[in-house]
């Protein structure tokens, strides 16, 4: 079994609604192909020499960002960085540099709503070969549109506003005559900001946000009575993307509050059936019980006492899965095997079907010796050697 189709199963899928046969074939696929990552990402040492030229990463602090094109990762040009295709699924490396001097990795897929199967398996298989050629220091993280984390968000400048389209469509822009109404919800603060498309509709709206709706004329930006002004600042920086992105940069943009009382208020409300009255933001679900899984032989068995978790608990000839509720983290122990690995990998999936957890469930992976501290911080004992 070659090492690419080994890898196959140590990627991160959960969630992204790409099954097991698709990874396999994607695998299959790649073993044919002659430029497949290993020619276009670093070995070990972080630089490979690929058609007569040299291709690093993460030999310095800053971001690297490649885009998944015909089942391969290709640099994206930096003036492009911020700017996320829909249908498309990227790899984004950020390095930092620790006290000490030693590179610290982050280290993302991010998937488009749109994008296909194919490009999601390729995206996750491509991010486990680059950890390795990092030494597997890298620490995993799955991003899914809409849904990306406050780190990720960290590392861009503006807003991420997903264009529609991608590599397989040619990036061909929505014709006016079939351009359809889009609704995003704005959640954030000055550090990073989400943007949310969902569905045009009264209901979605609600007095906590900001709302931005996108229509072939004009676009409205809608504060709730009790958004803040965080949220409305980033709002505006997310409008001005849309203009340039969807209207060539010239485009109406109207204000509008909940009275609807506006001189310009009726064409926003008229898409929605109307002035009417809105909803509260749903309150926050109550914290699900922490819980903490061994895996062996492919089975995840609860460790049923979590009240006083340490890291003594963890076994480095081992591999855990500890689901938080919204988070599931994999622990991978140094002195577990592959297999163990591909195990605990696929165990994580199975945990979001079996769970009936959103597909969006964030999974992060971390290798002993280079937790984060999110993960640390779930110990009531936690010490350092």
């Amino acid at each position: 079994m070659s090492q690419l189709f080994q890898y196959c199963h140590r990627g991160i899928f959960s969630g992204t609604g790409i099954d097991l046969i698709g990874i396999v074939a994607v695998c299959c696929y790649q073993q044919n192909r002659e430029d497949s990552l290993t020619d276009c990402l670093p070995r070990s040492g972080h630089r490979s020499e690929t058609k007569n030229k040299v291709v690093t990463a993460g030999e310095a602090p800053g971001t690297e960002i490649w885009r998944i094109e015909d089942f391969a990762p290709v640099p994206l040009p930096k003036a492009d960085y911020g700017k996320f295709y829909a249908g498309d699924s990227y790899i984004v490396l950020h390095t930092t540099k620790t006290e000490s001097g030693a590179l610290k990795y982050d280290l993302h897929f991010w998937l488009g709503k749109d994008t296909s199967q194919d490009e999601a398996g390729t995206a996750a298989i491509k991010t486990v070969e680059l950890d390795t050629h990092l030494g597997d220091k890298a620490v995993q993280y799955r991003e899914v549109q809409g849904h990306e984390s406050d780190l990720f968000l960290s590392y861009f400048k503006t807003p991420i506003v997903p264009l529609a389209g991608g590599v397989a469509s040619g990036f061909k822009k929505v014709e006016a005559e079939v351009f359809e109404n889009v609704l995003f919800v704005i959640h954030g603060t000055r550090g990073s900001t989400r943007v949310t498309q969902v569905p045009v509709a009264k209901e979605s709206l609600t007095h906590e946000d900001v709302f931005i709706l996108d229509t072939q004329d004009k676009i409205y930006q809608f504060n709730g009575d009790k958004s803040n002004l965080a949220e409305r600042g980033k709002a505006m920086e997310v409008v001005q993307q849309l203009k340039e992105s969807n209207h060539e940069g010239s485009c109406d943009v109207v204000f509008v509050d909940e009275a609807g009382e506006g001189p310009e208020d009726d064409g926003f409300w008229a898409v929605f059936g109307g002035v009417g009255p809105i909803g509260d933001k749903p309150k926050e679900v109550e914290a699900a019980p922490l819980k903490l899984y061994i895996v062996e032989d492919g089975v995840l068995n609860e460790i049923e006492d979590t009240s006083s978790l340490k890291k003594d608990s963890l076994d480095t000839n081992s591999c855990y899965l500890l689901d938080t509720g919204s988070e599931i983290f994999e622990w991978l122990g140094r002195g577990s095997s592959l297999e163990q690995k591909k195990a605990a990998t696929l165990a994580a999936e199975k945990l979001i079907s079996s769970a009936n957890k959103p597909s969006f469930t964030r999974i992060t992976r971390v290798t002993e010796g280079y937790e984060i501290s999110a993960f640390k911080s779930i110990f009531q004992e936690w010490s350092e050697e």
